[in-house]
């Protein structure tokens, strides 16, 4: 498959476009060319040096994240951000990132891969972000106590061990909950106004908790890169069913 063409069918799958204005992270082909064909491609929560090097030992052609290289502008590439950056330059391997897009894609998504965890259905978008949103809501139609929630992720998640901190400040038995990963707690509010029991995310601010318990909702942490594995591997798929070569480079972190 031709870069341009693999590029340009993420970009659609995720309408980066639409995010545009909205992420620090530059969305899209990131470092490197267009040019050329992919046939092999790795794939990572992360773009960092060891992920690069890995890309290059596997022979990659391209590397896909979720956190990029870039956030908020590059005035230098010195230092750590040459370390980065140089693998992928001198083996001609293009990085392709995709962070808020990939968040709020309903069905590719990292909330929609937590949502498949709870069972949740009668989904809806959640966690807006000027017009777009980067989260996801539903009805577990069973219930969960907030036990049974806290270990269902801990049973599913990759969280390095470190299991999942829980706010119980919701009703006792949670139907609705909304899902922003990675650090989402800044939605708490959305959560609290649309009447859910429960926000799932990844990490939470110091404030979270006078926040979760004044608003009568339940928050639970199930680790910034836990809750952001499931995108990149359902891209993973997705490149799969395009015939292309690939491979998950798990480098878990334990946050």
């Amino acid at each position: 498959m031709q870069r341009s063409e693999f590029v340009d069918r993420l970009d659609d799958e995720l309408d980066t476009d639409a995010y545009a204005d909205l992420d620090a992270s530059p969305n899209g082909l990131q470092v490197g060319s267009d040019a050329g064909e992919v046939e092999t491609v790795a794939f990572a929560v992360d773009a960092v040096e060891a992920t690069a090097e890995a890309a290059v030992d596997l022979g990659a052609d391209a590397l896909v994240t979720h956190h990029g290289m870039i956030w908020g502008g590059l005035d230098r590439v010195t230092g750590r951000e040459y370390d980065r950056i140089e693998p992928l330059v001198a083996n001609d391997v293009s990085l392709y990132v995709s962070h808020l897009p990939l968040d709020g894609q309903q069905e590719l998504g990292n909330c929609a891969g937590v949502a498949d965890v709870l069972g949740l259905v009668d989904r809806e978008p959640f966690g807006e972000i000027g017009p777009e949103y980067v989260g996801q809501r539903g009805v577990a139609p069973e219930g969960y106590t907030a036990e049974e929630l806290a270990a269902t992720l801990e049973a599913e998640l990759d969280h390095g061990g470190e299991g999942v901190q829980t706010l119980a400040f919701g009703p006792d038995e949670i139907e609705s909950v909304g899902i922003v990963t990675g650090s989402g707690s800044d939605w708490l509010r959305e959560a609290e106004e649309l009447g859910l029991d429960a926000l799932v995310t990844g990490e939470g601010k110091g404030k979270a908790y006078h926040e979760a318990r004044e608003a009568g909702v339940s928050v639970f942490l199930a680790g910034h890169y836990a809750t952001e594995t499931f995108g990149v591997r359902a891209l993973q798929s997705l490149a799969d069913d395009w015939g292309l070569e690939t491979h998950y480079i798990d480098h878990p972190t334990g946050l």
